[in-house]
């Protein structure tokens, strides 16, 4: 705590005195004691730090003065149930509100154009949020570990999800991705195992490693046919996914893209697909068909054995191929491994 502030504390509460333009970094910081406080409307900026570990905390008003909140400004503040962020603030700092456990809902500004890396990370009682059409960024695990959260709209506004911004939101059963959205990246939502369905608009282009990683609970997915690439261990540890058709957009699955899937029982590779990544469907214990769209045994070959190798027992697949193909199939060394090549399918 910054020895300034002192003068405004009186008890458990602290009473900053009009006139007041900002609230100094660390001015109240490790107040744990401190169970309210009141910001008069001359404050135009909360400095970095300000309230962090004030865990006594249970509610604050943020006048319609105030502009910035900074960095870590009220981090940790455990006890914090409820904050209305009002119009009038622009800027809402890194880590803002990280480790707020206790905040249960949150109204941000339509004033505010972007939530920052790890704003709300592990605020894991929030269970409601607004985010407003004026952002347009949401970045770097800015929701990591909102394990209370259950559903989230994010507005057509939104054109960048950075790097988990929602992983480990453990509760989340469905979530809305607006078209404006052209890449889900990486770890985006990593443990997400309450996630039963989504639906990826066709505005997007690649699903980034890990994106889908742990999702446990999704047993279906749609990708349209605007994904060029699916990255390494995308959809790893979807333990739920029974079913999964791969549009012919994709040009690269990644290494253990699917490693893990044990429900995944078929799978569908269109000729537009290049190169599968090692073991992308290693442990996918439950496959019993592959649908192989590619015509040629030995351009096939290059592409899906290393994405099957190490797989136990090959035996147990059923190869569906395209028409008149059967016989080259039958007589390669390695697909004759399966345990039934059929070729019906129209290209």
């Amino acid at each position: 705590m910054d020895a300034y502030y002192k003068k405004f504390i009186y008890g458990d509460e602290a009473v900053i005195h009009f006139g007041l333009i900002r609230i100094h970094s660390g001015a109240f910081s490790g107040c744990t004691g401190l169970t309210s406080i009141e910001i008069p409307n001359s404050v135009k900026v909360i400095e970095d730090g300000a309230f962090s570990g004030c865990t006594g905390l249970t509610s604050i008003e943020i006048p319609n003065s105030v502009t910035r909140i900074g960095t870590r400004a009220f981090s940790g503040c455990s006890g914090l149930t409820s904050i209305d962020i009002p119009n009038s603030v622009t800027e809402i700092g890194i880590e803002a509100f990280s480790g707020c456990s206790g905040l249960t809902s949150i109204i941000i500004s339509n004033s505010v154009t972007e939530i920052v890396d790890a704003t709300f990370y592990e605020c894991s009682g929030l269970t409601s949020i607004e985010i407003p059409n004026s952002v347009a960024y949401i970045g770097y695990t800015a929701f990591y570990g909102c394990s209370g959260l259950t559903s989230i709209e994010i507005p057509d506004s939104v054109a960048y999800i950075g790097r988990g911004a929602f992983a480990e939101c453990r509760g989340l059963t469905s979530i809305k991705i607006p078209n404006s959205v052209t890449d889900i990246l990486g770890d985006t939502f990593y443990g997400c195992s309450g996630l039963k369905s989504f639906k990826i608009p066709n505005s997007v282009i690649r699903i980034g490693r890990g994106a889908f990683y742990g999702c446990s609970g999704l047993t279906s997915i749609e990708i349209p046919n605007s994904v060029t690439k699916i990255g390494d261990e995308a959809f790893s540890g979807c333990t739920g996914l029974t079913y999964i058709e791969i549009p012919n957009s994709v040009t690269k699955i990644g290494a253990g893209a699917f490693n893990g899937c044990s429900s995944l029982t078929s799978i569908e590779i269109p000729n537009s697909v290049t190169e599968i990544g090692d073991g992308a469907f290693v442990e996918c214990s439950g496959l019993k068909e592959i649908r192989l769209h590619q015509e040629k045994p030995d351009e096939a070959q290059s592409i899906v054995k290393s994405g099957l190798n190490l797989f136990r027992d090959l035996s147990q697949i059923t190869l569906y191929t395209p028409i008149g193909t059967g016989y080259a199939y039958r007589h390669d060394d390695f697909f004759s491994q399966f345990k039934e090549i059929i070729p019906k399918l129209k290209q």
